[in-house]
This record gives C-alpha cells, sequence and structure tokens, in this order.
C-alpha cells in the first residue's frame, strides 16, 4: 500500500542518521539537566552556562532530527556534518586513558552518522527535498 507521507520516502540510511542525532540530542539534554542539579555556589556562572550550553545544544539536535533528516529535508545536511566532525574532535579528545571507551563509542556513532548521509540515496532525498525550512 503506497503511502504520501514524507517519512515514507525517506530512505533508511537517513531515518537510521536521524535516530542517532536524536539520541546524541537527548544525552546532550540529560547531561544539560544533570549538570543543573550539581551547580556549586562558588562556580554558578559555569555551572549555568554549561548547562545551558549543553540543554540547548540538545534541544537543537533534536530539531535537526526530528525537523530535517526524518523529513530530508536540505538544510538539515550542514547541522549534521558539522555536529559530527565536532563529535570525531571530541571523540580524539577522548583517546587515551580509561577514556577509550568513550572514544571509540563516539566515533563509531559519528562515523555511522557521515556514513548515513553520505550514501547516494541520502544526498539524493536530502538534494531534491522539498522541505527546506523547519515548521515548528
Amino acid at each position: 500500500m503506497p503511502t504520501d507521507s514524507p517519512a515514507a520516502t525517506v530512505p533508511r540510511p537517513l531515518k537510521l542518521a536521524a535516530a542517532v542525532v536524536a539520541v546524541e540530542g537527548l544525552v546532550l539534554f540529560v547531561l544539560g539537566i544533570a549538570e543543573a542539579f550539581t551547580i556549586q555556589s562558588a562556580r554558578l556562572v559555569l555551572g549555568l552556562t554549561t548547562s545551558a550550553f549543553f540543554i540547548v545544544y540538545g534541544l537543537g539536535l533534536g530539531l535537526v532530527a526530528f525537523l530535517g533528516l526524518w523529513r530530508a529535508a536540505r538544510w538539515s545536511r550542514g547541522p549534521t556534518v558539522f555536529t559530527q566532525l565536532i563529535q570525531l574532535l571530541v571523540a580524539y579528545s577522548f583517546w587515551g586513558g580509561g577514556t577509550k571507551v568513550v572514544a571509540v563509542a563516539l566515533a563509531v556513532l559519528s562515523l555511522t552518522v557521515l556514513i548515513c548521509i553520505f550514501q547516494k540515496t541520502s544526498t539524493d532525498a536530502l538534494a531534491g527535498g522539498d522541505n527546506d525550512h523547519p515548521v515548528l
């Protein structure tokens, strides 16, 4: 039974990328909330800005995932690639000592999203996406 919904025409690699980016956004949002609960008065400004950054960044990734990638909107490719390249650099910074597991996890997630975004079916869907602007 054919369907005309935008999500039905989005290729699987793009849906996988959207799911991974959504999970990354959720993790950042939860980290921001957790940071808010551990703010100390001696480092109030640092705690507030760190918490706000994680929360806003997490919400932004959620918007990119659900309003952009999941709908194959052209505008979502740039923020997705940019955040994944940053995540690769963050993964590299965790390499060494007891944080190698974190580095590998971040790198695998980031590379998964990048591979999904740059597959031909995904680039075709993103290049021809009619949904250029998010609907809020």
